[in-house]
């Protein structure tokens, strides 16, 4: 009779552990993380057609010096991207000159004054809302969504 009742315990146990496992592993989940906020609001974007189409627009690369109190003593180098909704793409292109000397006045005088260095190294962030800011002022419409850094490099002289 205990060996009957051991039985039975051991097949209820494995039943509720196989009905668990059907119902866990056959539902559908429900993430409450951020990512998966971002990834519902932009699957309803996509779904109602507002969801806007980006391209990017390389400028050619910006070399910059650093000019401490002895000189130049090291150069910068930098490849920007603009990220723009495909319809400016056009317009972004035919004003990357403009763009790009907006940079380098702009970079120029604050990598002299040491305003973007921290122990000799370039402020990535720093360096990229400076350059989201000045795109804004440029452009005027907002028609330039992001700018990204898509190589850095520091060489000493």
């Amino acid at each position: 009779m205990k060996l009957i009742m051991m039985i039975i315990g051991a097949l209820v146990v494995l039943a509720g552990g196989g009905a668990g496992a059907y119902f866990y592993f056959n539902s559908e989940a429900e993430a409450s993380t951020p990512a998966a906020e971002h990834k519902e609001a932009k699957k309803k974007k996509k779904d109602h057609g507002d969801e806007a189409h980006y391209e990017y627009v390389e400028l050619d690369p910006l070399i910059l010096p650093i000019v401490d109190k002895s000189g130049v003593s090291q150069v910068v180098s930098m490849v920007v991207a603009l990220e723009v909704e495909a319809a400016n793409a056009a317009k972004v292109t035919s004003l990357a000159p403009k763009l790009k000397d907006a940079y380098i006045q702009d970079l120029y005088g604050m990598l002299s004054e040491q305003a973007a260095l921290k122990g000799g190294v370039i402020q990535v962030g720093y360096i990229k809302k400076r350059l989201n800011a000045i795109s804004q002022e440029v452009m005027h419409d907002g028609e330039i969504n992001d700018v990204l850094l898509q190589v850095v490099q520091q060489r000493p002289i």
